[in-house]
């Protein structure tokens, strides 16, 4: 249940990032482009999102610990941006998906799309039980 709230989450984060227009991200959806579409087309580019920031990004993580020491963390920045136009890129093989303009401005969609994550990781997150 955990792995596809988080998915919900991206997809609405995602959403949000596409509602900024400075930002030059866009979702395009799948024909005829309607409502359902839309939100399937989102919930698809938060799975792949996933897939790419579980399967390379944790990599890409490791491989750069020692910059993330360097920079006190501000890698991490750099490093979903790339996740996120890599998931652009991906999608960009079919006629929907994500669409990143500008790697700098997916800089900011990142940062966006960490704070939407991180709020609601605090309301959504397992209590523990004592």
């Amino acid at each position: 249940m955990g792995l596809l709230l988080r998915i919900v989450v991206n997809a609405f984060a995602i959403w949000i990032v596409t509602l900024i227009d400075p930002l030059q991200v866009s979702v395009i959806p799948f024909e005829p482009g309607d409502t359902l579409q839309l939100v399937l087309t989102l919930l698809l580019v938060a799975l792949i999102f996933a897939l790419v920031n579980t399967l390379i990004g944790t990599v890409i993580k490791v491989l750069a610990f020692p910059l993330y020491i360097l920079t006190l963390g501000l890698i991490g920045l750099i490093i979903n941006a790339f996740l996120l136009w890599l998931t652009g890129w991906i999608t960009e093989f079919w006629s929907f998906g994500l669409r990143v303009e500008d790697f700098w401005w997916g800089v900011v969609a990142a940062l966006i799309i960490t704070l939407i994550n991180w709020v609601f990781g605090l309301f959504l997150r397992p209590k523990k039980q004592d």
